[in-house]
């Protein structure tokens, strides 16, 4: 693996849908770890074998993990090829941050937890996913995300051999909000939905007047989510749509559709679109004399943004920020992860502040996820899918950070853990509440202070639009 890598208040809470899912995730950046682990998912024992291809693979038991002292394996499905590539190294900072600088330093059930990187990009999703558990032996895969619906199946069966692996996502939000949060299905997302995501912009361009927008979406699943989203909520609230213009991710040039775009002339653009698209079409624009309100999503506070970008196009536009989540800087959980990152070399100074979604959602989602491992008592999902409801739930002794939760889970206590996204409550489906916001970007380029968004219009909102997974009384869901 590569050496270290980076890794208010108003706690206007979101139960159903929270909000966004971007895009995306790292390791070694020529496509991922790819040493065998040496346990296996849920797993006390471990065989190794050579395959015919001399290469070491690891074939694991099931008689669960109490009294197991190997390394945990954490396998990332990560970004470093294909439409979310530029994300792919900070993202697996941010799931190698909370391990190395938090969780080993007491690991839970005393097993340290060893980080595996699989690129998505190339072979897919579901290839990776499959690597991850066939090879690694993975007890933990992060960010099951936009390719789930083509290997449910699979997962859903291995689930039910194994119960394991554990599932939490930072990047499932293209999955339905009625799938997930169960023993069965154990998929815990950090940042909600996609689908949150196209309406928190919306709801943003309702606040500043908008009567009319365009909307423009790369053709990836979870953006089209987001704009379909956006085109719902547009409807319910009353905002014309005057186009809504789809196009094909990693072009070099969006000039036609900013041309476009300045013929509609709408107040405000509503842009479902990973960094560097995004920046390209916006700076296109700019550099045609358009003057106009950019509205994006998550993946704007990465780096490539303003590096595609630059500083000069935010003067001249009218507006240019991001709907999605904020965080709360006003409690103890804020106060330790904030310094942590920023100072610990390979991360802040790689990376970017601390405010970045990605950094401090990530931190929280791992952090929750190894605290009810402790609280649950193993690596099983039937320990670990209710325990992620219990540590962060209500009632219980409140605590910030990692070190204080699990003092109190050890001596007995349950806790109620109060995270940075918000209150570490989870939906039936597994879904994060969260506090939607906008976030401007100042002339310099650093993000300025968050807009905090209206609670109870976005829930009136999301149960217009809401979509579910439709599923038939054996299990099989279509969406």
């Amino acid at each position: 693996m590569q050496g270290k890598r980076k890794l208010t208040t108003l706690l206007a809470i979101i139960f159903a849908f929270a909000l966004i899912a971007a895009a995306c995730g790292g390791g070694d950046e020529e496509g991922g770890d790819t040493t065998a682990a040496p346990a296996g998912a849920g797993d006390t024992e471990t065989t190794e074998a050579m395959d015919d291809g001399g290469t070491e693979t690891t074939e694991a038991t099931d008689d669960g993990d109490a009294m197991s002292d190997e390394p945990v394996a954490v396998c990332e499905l990560a970004y470093y090829t294909g439409e979310f590539a530029p994300y792919g190294p900070s993202l697996t900072a941010d799931v190698q941050f909370p391990i190395e600088e938090v969780i080993n330093t007491d690991p839970p059930l005393g097993r340290t937890w060893e980080l595996y990187s699989e690129d998505i990009g190339t072979v897919g999703e579901a290839q990776a996913a499959r690597t991850c558990l066939e090879q690694h032996g993975a007890e933990v895969v992060v960010s099951i995300a936009h390719g789930y619906r083509t290997y449910r199946d699979f997962m859903l069966e291995y689930w039910a051999e194994h119960d394991s692996p554990l599932g939490p996502s930072v990047h499932g939000g293209a999955i339905p909000g009625n799938l997930g949060g169960q023993p069965t299905e154990p998929i815990f997302r950090a940042q909600g939905l996609d689908e949150a995501l196209g309406m928190s912009g919306i709801l943003y361009a309702e606040q500043i007047g908008a009567e009319n927008v365009v909307i423009f979406a790369t053709q990836v699943e979870g953006f089209q989510l987001a704009a379909g989203a956006a085109e719902l909520a547009a409807d319910a609230i009353g905002i014309d749509v005057l186009a809504r213009i789809d196009v094909p991710a990693e072009q070099p040039s969006y000039r036609a559709e900013a041309q476009r775009i300045s013929e509609l002339a709408p107040d405000a653009v509503i842009v479902q679109a990973g960094s560097v698209e995004s920046a390209t079409l916006i700076k296109q624009a700019a550099e045609a004399g358009l003057s106009l309100e950019w509205i994006g999503e998550t993946g704007w506070i990465q780096q490539e943004f303003i590096g595609t970008l630059g500083t000069e196009p935010i003067a001249s536009q009218q507006g240019i920020g991001f709907a999605a989540f904020s965080y709360n800087d006003t409690n103890d959980a804020w106060a330790f992860f904030e310094p942590l990152w920023d100072n610990t070399p390979g991360y802040g100074d790689e990376f970017g502040p601390a405010t970045d979604l990605y950094h401090f959602s990530t931190y929280d989602v791992l952090v929750q996820t190894a605290l009810a491992v402790e609280y649950g008592g193993s690596y099983n999902a039937s320990d670990w899918a209710p325990a992620m409801n219990e540590v962060g739930e209500a009632p219980g002794e409140v605590c910030y950070t990692y070190a204080t939760c699990l003092e109190l889970i050890r001596a007995g206590e349950d806790v109620d853990y109060e995270g940075i996204t918000g209150t570490a409550d989870y939906t039936d489906g597994g879904v994060n509440n969260v506090v939607q916001a906008y976030t401007p970007f100042l002339e310099d380029g650093t993000a300025g202070e968050p807009v905090i968004l209206d609670a109870e219009r976005a829930l009136e909102i999301i149960d217009q639009i809401k979509v579910e997974a439709e599923c038939s009384s054996d299990g099989a869901c279509e969406w």
